[in-house]
């Protein structure tokens, strides 16, 4: 069974996604942590983040297993991270990879952008998980803080803005949610309700195909 998690920047797509990866004992790929590593790579290499060549490079370069998670979440990398995204040569070097993480046999959990409408546009089960902008900045403001990151509301709603306005934006692969994705708005849930509403989906799904 491959599940498809897809939703903007901090709409609790990483959260329900690690929930029902744990409920039905499948394995899981962040793979917004993917073009997070890519830009990461690039800046540490002290390059620009714009630069095709370096992020394609950074992206043939990639070990899943050696991606720093502290690292990878700081605003900074956040925007290296849509740069990188919007290159169409590196999502065609990260699609092969997302790809062969869903070929296991035991099945997946996924989630990211274009899931459920590029990489596994077959997926039993496709969820879009949305909320309202101030929410999402606020999550994202309170993950940052916490880690001691300086921001204020203001400038992080606007750099929030402007990943969904790339993402949804760009040619190749934009964001945008599957026709038969089930819509999952987080905005006034808690963890566990948002968790325990997206597995009634699922097995809702796996009822209907039972």
């Amino acid at each position: 069974m491959i599940i498809a998690v897809d939703g903007p920047t901090a709409s609790g797509k990483g959260t329900v996604a690690a929930g029902l990866a744990k409920h039905f004992g499948l394995k899981r790929l962040d793979t917004g942590a993917l073009y997070r590593a890519v830009g990461l790579a690039v800046l540490d290499a002290g390059g620009d983040p714009g630069d095709e060549a370096a992020a394609v490079a950074a992206a043939r370069a990639l070990d899943l297993a050696a991606i720093d998670e502290a690292r990878i979440r700081s605003s900074v990398v956040g925007l290296a991270a849509s740069k990188v995204a919007a290159m169409s040569a590196v999502r065609a070097v990260l699609r092969d990879t997302q790809r062969a993480f869903a070929a296991d046999p035991v099945g997946a959990v996924m989630d990211g952008r274009d899931i459920g409408t590029v990489i596994c546009p077959n997926a039993e089960v496709k969820l879009y998980v949305t909320a309202a902008l101030p929410v999402r900045t606020q999550r994202r403001l309170n993950e940052l803080h916490a880690r001691g990151e300086t921001i204020s509301f203001k400038e992080l709603q606007a750099q929030i803005a402007e990943r969904d306005r790339r993402d949804m934006e760009r040619t190749d692969s934009p964001l945008r949610q599957a026709q038969d994705a089930h819509e999952l708005d987080t905005s006034e849930l808690s963890i566990a309700a948002a968790i325990e509403a997206a597995v009634r989906i699922v097995d809702r799904r796996n009822a209907d195909m039972s």
